[in-house]
């Protein structure tokens, strides 16, 4: 494999833990709304959402049935998913195309 697949394998980890971080965000924001404790700001969520995190953030939305309300929510978050599929795709094509041609040889 190389060099420039690798970091293009690196890059890929650091969106997948992006998102993890992201879903966690909505996740604890979640459950401090539920004991009335301070609250993660909106402006935080759509930032980890808009910054790669957009699969995390709506797969969260989705599961904790949170920020569904919000327009802003409503409309970036998912387009912020598609974004991040989109980032994601384009840095593993090339190493799909690499190991098919390895695979060939």
């Amino acid at each position: 494999m190389s060099q420039q697949a690798i970091i293009l394998m690196i890059l890929v980890l650091v969106i997948v833990l992006l998102n993890i971080h992201s879903f966690y965000l909505f996740y604890k924001d979640k459950q401090l709304s539920k004991t009335g404790a301070y609250r993660i700001s909106e402006k935080r969520l759509l930032s980890s959402s808009l910054l790669l995190g957009g699969i995390g953030a709506l797969w969260a939305m989705r599961s904790f049935r949170h920020k569904t309300k919000h327009a802003k929510f409503i409309w970036l978050v998912p387009l912020s998913a598609v974004i991040t599929t989109v980032v994601v795709v384009c840095l593993l094509f090339p190493i799909l195309q690499e190991l098919k041609l390895q695979v060939l040889v």
